[in-house]
């Protein structure tokens, strides 16, 4: 087959190489002769242009140096143009873009040979002014034109004076008179010459087609001879090209020619046939490549070993991971029956247990655990899991197994369930019940040992806790009649991180006081939850109690005291309208046996009795009153109404200290939730103080002066009512001042220290604060002034305004 296709190709070879040798030889001859012609008219072109160009140099530095003037200038571009007809125009432009004088430069523009209109702005004359301008050298250049524009050649000279640019000397050439006067005869006729641009554009002379073109030339064969070379000095804007003229057919007409054409299309038909029969089987080939490259990367690839066995039980295939894994190499292992050497010996049994159940379809859809024993002796735990080997008959050939090593998730797990065996160790031994369910659920998801102990193991106790908190869990109104779900506007993500709610609650079944903290979280099934910590406050609230008990009977205790340190005054006060009754009844008794009353001075008589006594019981009252015991109960209180109360009480020891009290209330103060009799023991205590400092200090009568004001305030952004009490005393002194508040500490020779104590417990009990300060003048102490506050409750408005002066209380 191969011997008459290789004959038939050497001699279609031999005629091609023959013939195309010829042809070859030919078109070098004509191209040399082509390339000589051309390069000799390019001189000649050359040399016209060389010529013109030291002519019009020549006059440019005529015109630089002053030596003509504008008429001379005309008289020698009228000869210049009639001399070289090529020559098209000329003009002089000045250094401000202005035409001094112009000749031919008509051409397709208005204006006459000797117009000396502005040449610059036609033409696109003004590029190669600002060029020229820049570079200071002769230039050529080639303006764009349009299809119906004859094609000219622009030179521009500069022109310098002493130095300095001053304008240009323009001069266009026609290239078809460059074409025509500078290319031979000769050369024009044995060629098709033509003058084009540097874009291949013709602009003057003659061009031949493209022989390809118009089908004249055989597949081999190349285009016409020609030769292309730019026009010095021009450069590449204008090109020089020659092509030679083709006449004869060549070998195109002999009959040798179609002999070899139709042997080699038949060759060539063989050849494509074999070719493409050929081209399918390597791409066949390649593609059988491709896949099992790919296959055998995927299988290389993978970090589950694949071993396959046949019917006996024979490894037949290992991929590299299985190799990997067990540290055997491939050829360790294909061909090894049982027992193999991956096998540890102590599990041999159990495994050719397996091995034959395998063997036998006996197969595990979840696979089975085993220990692997590594070439280094070291084992890890691996999970095998073991299918069918079909061939592409559908018949069972073998069985492939996949093994995966197991170790680290084993490790893992096993560290998992240790952490939560300590983290329900930890939750078991808390002495909090600890309750999880999910809302709108019965069921119980997780419960400590305290909550089993106290609730057991339903959900009852769990949803207990939340209905005694006052907290959601259970909704239960009826979802049919409303679109919207009840747990709308529930948290649904970053649960974990929310804020838990807090209450406490007394339950009557276990006997306890509870502290109960709710909050919402996501359980690991991804349903809403709601956790309950339950801890036992019983021993606190047993222990705040008890508290609350002592500071009330200190409280008492400290009114008690206050009453007796007073009762020298009271008694003052109190025998004032007792003498006044006495004095009344005594002289009413001596006019009544002498006769001589009236009734009506009878009834005058008795009516000032009966104020003195009303006088008297009002006192009594009063001091009963505040030191009457009672349970804690605040209410709503007007400010006003207590401080009334508080001076009144407090003015029966000023006068014996002979101190007089100025005190001011803001109007419109709102109400505030307090304990009167509270509030009324600080103000009390701290206008008995201020008395006695202002008696230790031992003021002038002008001098003995306390100050009670009541004035609404805002201090950290909360509206608060503000109560201060300052005196003329000495001050404070800084051990005092340190030890202002210590309990059992006094200045006083009898005074017990409770009294200051006291008054703070009872005003951070309502949430306020008590300060003190004392009162500068200049370097001096003039006095001490003691503060507190307590807060509004919500909705309460107060107006600031600058209090008037404190109304005096001369008691």
């Amino acid at each position: 087959m191969l011997a008459p296709l290789a004959a038939v190709m050497l001699f279609f070879a031999a005629i091609v190489s023959a013939l195309g040798y010829l042809h070859v030889e030919e078109m070098d001859r004509e191209q040399e002769a082509v390339q000589r012609d051309v390069e000799y008219t390019q001189q000649r072109l050359r040399l016209r242009l060389l010529e013109r160009q030291e002519q019009i140099m020549r006059m440019a530095r005529e015109i630089s140096n002053r030596e003509i003037d504008i008429d001379d200038f005309r008289q020698r571009a009228a000869s210049m143009l009639d001399q070289y007809p090529e020559v098209q125009g000329m003009a002089w432009v000045d250094d401000k873009q202005r035409t001094r004088a112009s000749f031919g430069m008509g051409g397709n523009f208005p204006g006459s040979a000797l117009s000396n209109y502005d040449v610059l702005s036609y033409g696109a004359r003004d590029a190669g002014y600002e060029l020229t301008r820049q570079v200071k050298q002769p230039l050529y250049i080639q303006p764009p034109r349009t299809k119906d524009d004859v094609p000219v050649l622009q030179l521009f000279v500069p022109l310098s004076e002493r130095g300095r640019f001053s304008g240009v000397l323009l001069t266009e050439y026609s290239v078809d008179g460059l074409f025509r006067y500078g290319v031979p005869s000769e050369v024009s006729a044995r060629y098709a010459v033509s003058l084009q641009d540097a874009n291949g554009k013709l602009l003057a002379g003659t061009s031949m087609p493209d022989r390809k073109l118009v089908g004249r030339a055989l597949p081999w064969s190349k285009p016409a001879n020609e030769y292309t070379m730019p026009v010095s000095p021009v450069g590449v804007g204008l090109v020089l090209r020659a092509q030679a003229y083709r006449a004869s057919l060549g070998v195109i007409g002999s009959g040798l020619f179609w002999l070899v054409s139709a042997l080699s299309v038949l060759t060539a038909w063989t050849l494509i046939a074999n070719w493409r029969h050929t081209r399918r089987r390597v791409q066949a080939q390649q593609a059988l490549l491709s896949e099992t490259n790919f296959r055998r990367a995927m299988e290389n690839s993978m970090l589950t070993g694949m071993r396959a066995m046949d019917l006996q039980g024979r490894i037949t295939y290992v991929n590299a991971a299985f190799c990997q894994m067990t540290g055997w190499s491939e050829s360790d292992l294909v061909g090894r029956t049982a027992p193999f050497p991956y096998w540890p010996e102590s599990d041999r049994e159990h495994l050719n247990a397996l091995l034959e159940e395998e063997l036998h379809g006996k197969t595990t859809p979840g696979g089975i655990q085993v220990r692997v024993k590594r070439r280094d002796n070291v084992l890890f735990d691996a999970r095998l899991y073991v299918s069918p080997l079909i061939d592409a008959m559908g018949t069972q050939t073998g069985w492939v197994t996949s093994m995966t090593d197991i170790t680290e998730p084993n490790r893992v797990r096993e560290q998992l369930s240790a952490s939560h065996l300590r983290f329900t160790t930890v939750l078991e031994a808390l002495d909090a019940s600890i309750s999880v369910a999910p809302l709108g659920s019965d069921e119980m998801v997780f419960a400590n040992k305290l909550y089993r102990q106290w609730f057991g193991v339903q959900a009852g106790g769990h949803l207990q806790l939340v209905a005694e908190a006052g907290m959601p869990n259970n909704p239960t109104n009826d979802e049919s009649m409303d679109s919207v779900d009840s747990f709308a506007g529930l948290p649904t993500s970053a649960l974990p991180d929310s804020d838990s709610e807090s209450t406490e609650t007394y339950i009557s079944g276990l006997g306890k006081w509870l502290e109960v903290r709710t909050r919402y979280l996501s359980w690991v099934d991804g349903r809403l939850a709601q956790m309950v910590i339950a801890t036992d406050i019983t021993t606190r609230r047993l222990a705040e109690e008890q508290a609350a008990t002592q500071a009330e009977r200190a409280q008492n205790s400290s009114r008690l005291i206050t009453m007796g340190e007073m009762a020298s005054s009271v008694a003052h006060e109190l025998n004032q309208p007792l003498t006044a009754i006495n004095n009344y009844c005594n002289g009413m008794v001596s006019r009544i046996k002498d006769k001589q009353i009236s009734e009506a001075d009878l009834l005058v008589a008795l009516e000032k009795t009966a104020k003195q006594a009303q006088r008297a019981g009002q006192i009594i009252q009063r001091i009963r009153a505040f030191v009457k015991r009672s349970e804690p109960n605040r209410t709503m209180s007007e400010v006003s109404i207590m401080v009334a109360e508080a001076v009144e009480l407090a003015e029966i020891e000023l006068r014996r200290f002979n101190v007089r009290l100025n005190h001011y209330v803001a109007a419109r103060l709102p109400m505030v939730m307090v304990d009167p009799i509270l509030i009324e023991q600080v103000l009390v205590n701290l206008l008995r103080n201020a008395a006695e400092s202002i008696d230790m200090a031992l003021r002038q009568t002008s001098d003995r002066i306390i100050e009670l004001r009541v004035l609404p305030r805002l201090i950290d952004n909360k509206q608060v009512v503000e109560f201060s009490v300052q005196d003329s005393g000495k001050g404070l002194s800084p051990e005092v001042m340190s030890r202002l508040y210590e309990a059992f500490y006094s200045t006083k020779a009898d005074g017990m220290g409770i009294g200051l104590s006291l008054c703070r417990s009872i005003v951070e009990s309502h949430l306020g604060r008590m300060t003190a300060e004392n009162i500068y003048n200049g370097t001096d102490v003039s006095g001490c002034r003691f503060s507190f506050w307590v807060p509004l409750t919500e909705g309460g408005a107060l107006t600031f305004a600058e209090p008037p002066a404190a109304q005096p209380n001369l008691g």
